[in-house]
């Protein structure tokens, strides 16, 4: 059973040592709760939560989810995994095991302790859509065999397995669909547009734009998603998802890189390569439901957030 207490929680972040997790556990720390977080340091790194190491409430546990783990914790947010291409695509067999196997293990724990999960879902499920924006009722346009599909198919097998769970077994689901999100303790160099500009433009290299440039992208600060987790978990039981989580700005590769460029002050030139395998050709949320049923949606520019990401890189570097 899921322990009871008057506001304190003790939660359960896996995948807690990433980009998104480790902001997560600083949000919920200073809400007073303790945390469990659950990283195999894959793409984690302790870096990121290093100034956590003698917090009173902050445990980490160094554990793959592919595994079974077993503790007592009252919320589970379930994050492991791969999320950038070179990332995913270094070991695909191992982010598909991931997100399958660590789904069937959070919501075994989950079930066992009665406790709500909440499953970090991507925009990814939507592939290269032919719906624009994307709204949670299309069913989307994956390619199941491609070099992009042990990330994209994993992730949707993973919320087949929530839904499930949730029928055959009651266990209180809520399920994110995450659009593309940035801001400091992104990898330098993940793969991902932002992280890419941004480093390339610091270090006075090319730019390198995939296509024509012309594929669109909307990005949300790190901040404003975390704040969309919190609120997300917080709903009652009746509140499942899937829900879109993104900023519904819609920007062009190049108007990205041009913004870079203005902010970093960097005399890089762009240059242009093939297209990747399947990559989106558009890629913007519908956010009404989360509007709606969170009273959320992004506040942070992307001008604003793009500063805060590059004093971030500018201090690695």
């Amino acid at each position: 059973m899921a322990r009871i207490y008057d506001s304190r929680k003790r939660i359960l972040v896996t995948g807690g040592a990433g980009f998104l997790g480790s902001h997560l556990i600083d949000k919920l720390l200073s809400q007073g709760h303790e945390i469990i977080c659950v990283d195999n340091l894959f793409t984690g790194t302790k870096r990121n939560i290093d100034h956590l190491h003698n917090h009173p409430r902050f445990e980490f546990m160094r554990h793959d989810v592919c595994f079974p783990l077993y503790v007592e914790v009252d919320e589970i947010y379930n994050l492991a995994c791969p999320a950038s291409p070179i990332h995913y695509q270094h070991d695909p067999v191992q982010t598909t095991k991931t997100s399958v196997h660590g789904a069937i293990n959070m919501l075994g724990l989950a079930k066992r302790l009665k406790c709500k999960i909440m499953q970090a879902s991507t925009s990814e499920v939507y592939g290269d859509p032919v719906v624009h924006p994307q709204t949670e009722a299309y069913w989307g346009n994956v390619n199941p065999i491609g070099p992009r599909s042990c990330y994209d198919e994993g992730k949707r097998c993973a919320e087949t397995l929530f839904f499930d769970y949730h029928r055959q077994h009651s266990v209180a689901i809520k399920v994110a669909r995450i659009f593309n999100t940035y801001g400091p303790r992104m990898h330098l160099r993940d793969g991902r547009v932002v992280s890419n500009f941004i480093s390339q433009a610091l270090a006075g290299e090319d730019i390198t734009l995939y296509g024509d440039g012309s594929q669109t992208r909307s990005f949300c600060y790190v901040d404003d998603l975390i704040e969309a987790f919190v609120r997300l978990m917080d709903t009652d039981a009746t509140v499942t998802g899937p829900i879109n989580l993104g900023n519904p700005v819609e920007y062009t590769m190049v108007e990205l890189a041009e913004a870079v460029l203005e902010i970093t002050g960097s005399r890089s030139k762009l240059v242009r390569q093939p297209l990747p395998a399947d990559d989106p050709t558009r890629r913007r949320p519908d956010i009404s439901l989360a509007k709606e049923i969170l009273k959320w949606e992004p506040k942070v520019k992307l001008g604003d957030g793009l500063i805060k990401t590059t004093e971030y890189f500018n201090s690695l570097i």
